[in-house]
């Protein structure tokens, strides 16, 4: 059937502007059509929908689809195929909606191949793997999976959604490929980390087709091979592509400077950035994120800057990386300019630059405007709750974490290992048993294991919450254990009187071949600490860089100062202090001070304190102890003395805090405090409780140097 001139003419002119985007004129078209009274013409009606759903004014082109009276496969595929090329989960979802209804008794039109790579590429961007397998079983019966592009987008499918064997049967299914097929294959592998199944693709790719090698598969390669122990695989895929003349190309400049940032290897990263012609944000991201995951934070906001001054715009994945740079600096006054420039180019709304805010202004101790952050968006995901809860947990404001992660759950949202971990960290900090044992439930009930992190997370709380019989039966069942495992465990015993076993566990660790870190013999120095083994501590403390390699930072030198005082060596302690070959500042003497205040030796605790207050020591305790000290030796202008530098400090004394779990509810006391609702019942209870103690013989006595009651 032929169409008449004046409608090829119309058809003819609907192609010019659609290729164009020629909105203005493709209105005037219409108008036009519809005045003569075209629209009943299918080509024309087809052509309508098409112009403006590739002109992204989806809403009309659903008004012209709608007002079609006989619906044809084109008229259907113009529509799909503008939901999904625009993308976004609406437009996904509605792609998916129409494909059902295309299919429905009331229409019955069959769907071709353009159809499926619609709706494939819909159910990819939702990760809808059932909507996407019912799709895969219709396209089978019609026969549609062999053409090369439904098979891609099928492929696509697949692979984003995790399913990488299913896409492995659609690739070697595929009766034809393109680079595509094998890029997008190559890229399934790699966002799996199944490093060894996409190298042995990519070496089949250039043994049997290497004309297929080009920018996208290299890219795709690249990706697989971020971790340090795959850098000469990377290096080597980085010649290849010089070989193959593809550094030319941007993506692939920007996969080899990402790949090799995130091997750890910043000085072949910076010569790949600078060698680059093609630099575009993204290249620039890649190099400021690979300072920023290496440490140097100055060095990224320094490039940073750079990039600005050369007038280079920054994308939503820039703002991360200086984000990140800024919360791992904890350079707040940068972070708070990068949050003005990304609302300066309107990404307030951008989840990515949200979390990364939050993480940012967390990190950085400024939980308010994290908060605000975090409340900026009406559906934040999962990954922001995360941020919002650990940028709590990461400052101590612990039950905040355990408000929000309460609401967290009332709207429904999953939690994921990392949400869970957090969580848990809180129980551990507010020594909360009950609620962690809750946590532990919910664990379980959203199917997670005893794999790293949560095994770590429930195995330190459990112990930090002095439940050590919990703790040893999840450390024993977890099917792999790393490092903060190992460290979580033998904490958790030494901090709860059991010394000699956090060192048995510390020798089993051993040998089952798994390296201590600076962590481990912080906990095993505590741990002869707490059992008074100097020479066991000392010969630790000579392992730790003689056997490991591990140079002492202060907490260890804090740990041996602390062994050597409760071991009643506080001139050795003293002497150690004064040798250490790190700048200590205060920490050790103000151990030493505490040491020589429980033995009574108040010469020393007075040279000691004295260290102190030399540092400048805003600590009231320190002030505290010295001045009892001065007055047990009868020092009364020492005593005036220490008291006004601490007036003139402006240090003064911090109330005690204490806190009880009952029924899942925090109960907190301050000393003075008067402000809970039952301090009068308290107040009796802890009368009657005194009573009892006098008539079992326990007599409280007032040392009236140091101010303080002793049992």
């Amino acid at each position: 059937m032929t169409t008449a001139p004046i409608y090829r003419s119309i058809f003819t002119q609907f192609l010019e502007y659609t290729q164009q985007k020629n909105i203005p004129n493709g209105r005037t078209l219409h108008a036009h059509i519809i005045k003569t009274g075209s629209t009943h013409c299918s080509y024309i009606a087809n052509s309508l929908v098409n112009f403006y759903a590739k002109c992204h004014l989806l809403a009309e082109a659903h008004l012209a689809f709608e007002s079609i009276e006989n619906k044809d496969v084109v008229s259907w595929n113009s529509l799909i195929s503008g939901y999904s090329q625009l993308g976004g989960r609406q437009n996904s979802i509605l792609v998916m909606e129409l494909f059902k209804k295309m299919m429905s008794q009331e229409n019955m039109v069959l769907p071709d191949a353009r159809t499926f790579a619609g709706v494939f590429t819909a159910a990819s961007a939702l990760m809808d793997s059932y909507g996407g397998k019912q799709a895969h079983t219709v396209a089978l019966k019609l026969g549609k999976c062999e053409d090369i592009f439904v098979g891609s987008s099928l492929l696509n499918m697949y692979c984003k959604s995790g399913f990488v064997d299913d896409a492995r049967k659609v690739f070697d299914e595929m009766p034809e490929r393109n680079s595509i097929s094998w890029a997008t294959m190559i890229s399934g592998y790699s966002m799996q980390r199944i490093c060894d199944h996409a190298l042995e693709l990519f070496k089949a790719l250039v043994a049997q087709e290497e004309e297929h090698v080009n920018e996208f598969v290299v890219t795709s390669i690249l990706s697989a091979f971020t971790l340090p122990e795959f850098i000469h695989t990377g290096q080597q895929i980085h010649c290849l592509g010089l070989k193959h003349g593809l550094l030319s190309h941007a993506s692939v400049g920007n996969a080899i400077v990402t790949m090799y940032s995130k091997c750890g290897s910043l000085d072949e990263a910076i010569k790949a950035f600078e060698s680059s012609n093609n630099k575009n944000s993204i290249t620039w991201s890649a190099m400021i994120t690979g300072y920023a995951q290496g440490g140097d934070c100055k060095k990224a906001l320094t490039l940073f800057s750079k990039m600005h001054f050369i007038g280079l715009i920054a994308s939503e994945f820039t703002l991360v990386g200086v984000l990140n740079a800024c919360s791992d600096g904890l350079a707040i006054e940068e972070g708070k300019e990068t949050h003005a420039y990304s609302i300066k180019l309107g990404f307030q709304h951008q989840i990515y630059i949200m979390t990364a805010l939050v993480d940012m202004y967390a990190k950085c101790g400024s939980l308010d405007d994290a908060r605000k952050g975090f409340d900026h968006l009406q559906e934040p995901d999962i990954v922001l709750w995360t941020s919002m809860i650990g940028g709590y947990v990461q400052n101590g404001e612990n039950e905040s974490a355990m408000d929000l992660f309460c609401r967290m759950q009332k709207e429904g949202i999953s939690p994921n290992e990392l949400t869970m971990a957090s969580v848990l960290k809180a129980c551990s900090s507010l020594a909360a048993l009950e609620q962690g044992k809750q946590i532990h439930a919910t664990t379980i009930k959203h199917g997670f294991g005893l794999e790293v992190p949560i095994g770590s997370a429930l195995s330190t709380m459990y112990t930090k919450c002095g439940s050590l019989k919990d703790g040893g039966l999840v450390f024993t069942r977890m099917p792999s254990r790393d490092i903060v495992s190992w460290n979580s465990m033998i904490s958790g015993l030494s901090q709860n009187g059991q010394g000699n076993e956090a060192i048995e566990l510390f020798e089993e660790m051993q040998i089952e071949g798994m390296n201590p870190d600076y962590v481990t013999f912080v906990n095993v120095l505590t741990a002869c600490s707490h059992m008074g083994m100097v020479e066991r501590g000392w010969d630790y403390f000579k392992k730790m860089s003689d056997k490991y390699g591990i140079t002492p930072r202060i907490e260890h030198y804090a740990c041996m100062v602390d062994l050597l005082s409760r071991g009643g060596k506080l001139n050795e302690a003293k002497d150690f202090i004064e040798s250490a070959p790190i700048d200590h500042g205060l920490c050790l003497w103000r151990i030493l001070l505490s040491a020589c205040r429980n033995y009574h030796i108040y010469e020393l605790g007075a040279y000691a304190g004295e260290k102190l207050m030399e540092l400048g020591s805003l600590e009231s305790s320190a002030y505290v102890l010295l001045s009892s000290i001065y007055k047990a030796l009868g020092r009364l202008k020492d005593v005036e003395r220490v008291r006004e530098m601490m007036n003139f400090r402006g240090v003064s004394k911090e109330p005690g805090c204490s806190w009880i779990e009952i029924k899942s509810h925090f109960h907190v006391f301050v000393v003075g405090d008067q402000l809970h609702p039952e301090i009068k019942e308290i107040r009796l209870e802890v009368n009657r409780l005194s009573k009892l103690m006098k008539d079992e013989g326990y007599q409280l006595e007032f040392d009236s140097n140091f101010g303080g009651l002793e049992v």
